[in-house]
């Protein structure tokens, strides 16, 4: 489980696709504190499993193994060396809850279609796939690339949010443009509610 407050700005080390599934290597700096071998980690917003550590004199990279899965439903498929990527250590049972309940499990890609500068903030408009939409609420919680944001307002195909000053240095949304892909993870609790009205419905239809 984790929160959506990203902790550090990391970096792609190297993605090496091969026959027995694809490895990600992430360079980490202070987030690499207190992680050992199996635990998870928020990569853009995606839980993935630490399989190796490597101490080096820029910091220490984890290596992830990525099902086919988990690199055709998000935007890692679409990652460079070089890049950066937002890190979050998954939640500490005593830690503060800062964000939104976010599970690391991505709900789909969704496309920036506007992205610019307003005065001192961001105003950020993403297109969100068709299944997404339905748990899309003004003034609710969405977590893009890992990032817990409220959605400012809702259209046909998406939504709007707008990213604070401290947001955009601390996060790789700073490296984002119009046209690139997000990882998206809709609000968990929206959509527990979705599920049990339509569970309510289908029962309600059979008697």
């Amino acid at each position: 489980m984790f929160t959506g407050i990203i902790e550090e700005l990391g970096q792609i080390a190297w993605i090496r696709p091969g026959s027995s599934g694809i490895k990600l290597g992430i360079r980490a700096h202070k987030t690499a504190k207190g992680v050992k071998l199996g635990d998870s980690i928020a990569v853009n917003g995606c839980c993935l499993t630490v399989a190796r550590m490597q101490r080096q004199t820029r910091g220490t990279v984890w290596t992830f193994d990525l099902l086919q899965e988990t690199w055709d439903r998000t935007n890692l498929k679409h990652a460079v060396a070089g890049q950066g990527v937002n890190l979050e250590r998954s939640m500490a049972a005593n830690g503060r809850f800062g964000g939104h309940f976010v599970t690391g499990h991505i709900d789909g890609v969704g496309k920036i279609t506007r992205w610019e500068r307003n005065g001192a903030d961001h105003v950020l408009e993403v297109e969100a796939p068709a299944s997404i939409r339905p748990y899309l609420v003004e003034k609710g919680s969405i977590a893009v690339d890992g990032i817990s944001l409220t959605v400012a307002a809702v259209s046909s195909k998406g939504f709007r949010i707008w990213i604070i000053p401290h947001t955009f240095e601390v996060t790789a949304l700073q490296e984002r443009k119009v046209g690139s892909p997000v990882n998206l993870e809709a609000d968990l609790l929206g959509k527990y509610i979705a599920r049990f009205i339509e569970a309510r419905g289908a029962s309600s239809s059979k008697r």
